[in-house]
């Protein structure tokens, strides 16, 4: 199921914006994550959509550490779905 990185960023960002209870037009990549008032249940519901749509697993411990954008977010998410594809091939 490969997903042009464009269409992949447009899709991310709704869920984020669905799951985070955030306006869509409100999440921009530059974006801080603590900017948009996104509580911690929200941000948990946000990886286990993730994780659901895209069969990807995400450590909150170790690789969201270092996240502080939506572009951060963006970018390890789809990182990760890209070396599950390359995996699965």
């Amino acid at each position: 199921m490969s997903t042009d990185r464009e269409t992949l960023t447009r899709d991310l960002m709704a869920l984020v914006a669905d799951e985070g209870m955030v306006e869509v037009s409100d999440i921009a990549p530059e974006k801080r994550l603590d900017e948009l008032d996104i509580q911690s249940a929200d941000f948990v519901m946000i990886l286990m959509a993730i994780e659901e749509k895209y069969n990807v697993y995400i450590s909150v411990d170790n690789e969201l550490t270092d996240v502080e954008t939506v572009d951060d977010l963006l970018n390890l998410v789809i990182t990760k779905i890209e070396e599950e594809e390359a995996a699965e091939t």
